[in-house]
């Protein structure tokens, strides 16, 4: 196992240096450079003479490959530059966006987890009855709805309509049940779908049937049996999970006027605010990678045929 850890470190190590340097790349490419929109977000428009002189004092007179060495080295030691947006440094920026971001996508999570298990064994215990219809129904009217018209029909329902809940989400529970719903729900249907089709391919199964002539119960056969053998499929969704709310929920925190790290980066795309912005991507990659490397993990000491297969 020792071995197959250090291999997957290193090339999770090629992707980081991959997808900061493609980050970088992209920054230096964009039509305004960081000086230009240093004025620009105060309000200020400078002249060549002064645009210049700040290039040379930021660096940018340099060669990109020069830079982004300077900009790594200086990411390892825990610097990400200075938003000139936000009038702090990146580090900051995010650790004050961070934790509502953190509550939202796990306390959604909390609730996919709770509601597409149970309903997913369900669907496969009974599959093709009433029950299993009508939930699949509901997997495939969730799947399909958008996050952005969902979020807007919640906000017209029970804020404008009803009432119950501010237009403007907060950091309380009350604040982030829409926000929570918004996305909770879409994951739900593909959640309900896959651990259907793990359940399944676990109940068809030989030792399935040897259980059932040896007596044991569905409700046994069902805990003890197949769920353990279903983990791997279900911790991986829960991964990948994980890695989508914390990265991806810029479309529901922007809608919902909820403070976290999504709407903040939707901001800094607005006025170009490039240190945030490849602060963010690092975030995001940071994320990805070291949870894949969790779920591979994991995944690797529950289930004796991937071991089999690495050769231990």
């Amino acid at each position: 196992m020792k071995n197959y850890i250090i291999k997957r470190l290193f090339s999770l190590i090629f992707v980081l240096l991959g997808v900061t340097f493609l980050t970088f790349l992209m920054t230096d490419l964009a039509p305004s450079d960081s000086a230009e929109m240093y004025y620009l977000s105060r309000g200020i428009t400078p002249s060549s003479e002064i645009l210049e002189n700040t290039r040379k004092e930021m660096g940018l007179d340099k060669p990109m490959i020069e830079r982004y060495v300077h900009w790594l080295n200086e990411a390892m030691h825990g610097n990400l530059g200075e938003s000139y947006h936000y009038g702090n440094s990146v580090i900051e920026q995010m650790g004050q966006k961070l934790p509502n971001t953190l509550k939202l996508a796990f306390l959604s999570l909390s609730i996919v987890a709770a509601v597409s298990i149970p309903l997913g064994v369900l669907t496969a215990v009974y599959q093709n009855k009433g029950i299993d219809y009508f939930i699949r129904f509901l997997t495939f009217f969730s799947i399909s709805i958008p996050n952005f018209w969902l979020g807007l029909l919640l906000i017209y329902l029970f804020s404008v309509k009803l009432g119950i809940f501010n237009v403007i989400s907060g950091s309380d529970l009350k604040g982030m049940i829409l926000p929570m719903i918004t996305l909770a729900l879409p994951l739900m249907g593909a959640y309900i779908r896959q651990i259907r089709t793990a359940v399944l391919e676990e109940l068809n199964k030989d030792y399935v049937i040897g259980a059932m002539s040896r007596g044991l119960s569905q409700k046994e056969i069902i805990f003890k049996h197949v769920l353990p053998n279903t983990f791997s499929s279900i911790v991986t969704l829960l991964g990948l999970s994980i890695g989508h709310l914390l990265g991806g929920t810029a479309i529901v925190e922007t809608i919902f006027s909820y403070q976290g790290i999504g709407s903040m980066i939707v901001e800094a795309i607005r006025v170009r605010d490039y240190p945030i912005i490849q602060g963010y991507v690092v975030w995001m990659a940071v994320i990805y990678v070291f949870v894949n490397l969790i779920v591979d993990l994991l995944c690797f000491m529950m289930d004796p045929k991937i071991r089999l297969n690495k050769g231990e």
